[in-house]
């Protein structure tokens, strides 16, 4: 099992001095990668319903400090060595697609190969009208933009006709040092699994009980079965909260006593899950969440 651990990139607390203690510290763990999420402005009225609580309410305010999921991570490959540097997920249609491929190019190439691009359709069709971004057709538009990324970041000579993107033939360089650079799709609806069996090297679940996340599974190997493409290729990943003290919903967790925690380990392993990111809760801030990390790795992992 390899192990993520979701940055310390929201809340009021972020500052340089504590990101950079913690991504240096889980890299010293061995932890396999560090993972950041994306929303960029918060309207004051949210009406969108968000796909993975049960009422459809997020769960984070939306006073909440958010550093921007890019930035963040070339900050800290500048400030470590080893971890892969995520984005779950990168939400695709709030972007121009060429100036992100730029972004991410720019970012494998510092970080010397470390990037898993996390992508994602949204759901908060009130941010994309603040950032003057279209929500229609958003997964068409998504799926476009990763044909277009993958044409900048493997051609001499890139260009692209779609449907909602033009790009005439053009000059791209550097190219990421990752050939490819892996996609990780998120999301939980058909076109989803689609989606990750034609672009995805991986696929992320986020927050959902093991029966969900293996009925997903299930049909993302039928997908891939209906292109005629071994879904034995993908990288099965699961973003769950590191919860030690069970304050949160434990079909959503990892938590408990160490027992407990590697009984629900095993459980992911046995539906094929070989990836899993901690979005670690508990008392005491960032440095608190920075120590439950680190006794997970040393008292369970080891």
């Amino acid at each position: 099992m390899e192990w993520g651990v979701h940055l310390p990139q929201l809340g009021h607390q972020v500052s340089r001095e504590k990101i950079v203690n913690f991504c240096q510290r889980i890299d010293q763990l061995g932890v396999h990668s560090g993972w950041v999420s994306d929303h960029v402005c918060w309207p004051a009225d949210i009406d969108a319903k968000y796909p993975y609580t049960d009422d459809g309410s997020f769960p984070a305010p939306n006073d909440m400090a958010w550093l921007d999921p890019i930035g963040t991570l070339l900050f800290v490959a500048g400030c470590t060595e080893n971890i892969r540097l995520g984005t779950t997920v990168l939400i695709l249609p709030y972007r121009l697609p060429v100036v992100t491929a730029k972004q991410l190019a720019t970012l494998d190439v510092v970080s010397n190969g470390r990037l898993i691009l996390g992508v994602g359709v949204g759901w908060m069709h009130e941010e994309a009208a603040v950032l003057g971004m279209p929500f229609d057709n958003r997964g068409k538009r998504s799926n476009e933009q990763l044909d277009i990324f993958r044409s900048l970041f493997t051609e001499d000579e890139p260009h692209y006709g779609g449907e909602f993107y033009e790009l005439p033939e053009v000059r791209f360089e550097p190219k990421p040092i990752q050939d490819p650079v892996p996609v990780w799709v998120g999301g939980d609806t058909t076109a989803a699994f689609r989606r990750v069996a034609k672009y995805g090297q991986g696929f992320q679940a986020a927050f959902q009980p093991i029966k969900r996340i293996r009925e997903e599974i299930a049909e993302i190997r039928q997908c891939c079965e209906a292109i005629n493409r071994d879904p034995a290729e993908l990288t099965l990943s699961v973003r769950v909260y590191l919860d030690p003290g069970s304050v949160m919903e434990e079909s959503k967790s990892i938590s408990g006593s160490r027992d407990q925690m590697l009984a629900t380990i095993e459980d992911m392993k046995a539906i094929g899950v070989s990836h899993i990111v901690l979005d670690p809760v508990a008392p005491g801030g960032i440095s608190g969440r920075l120590e439950a990390v680190e006794v997970f790795m040393t008292d369970v992992v080891d």
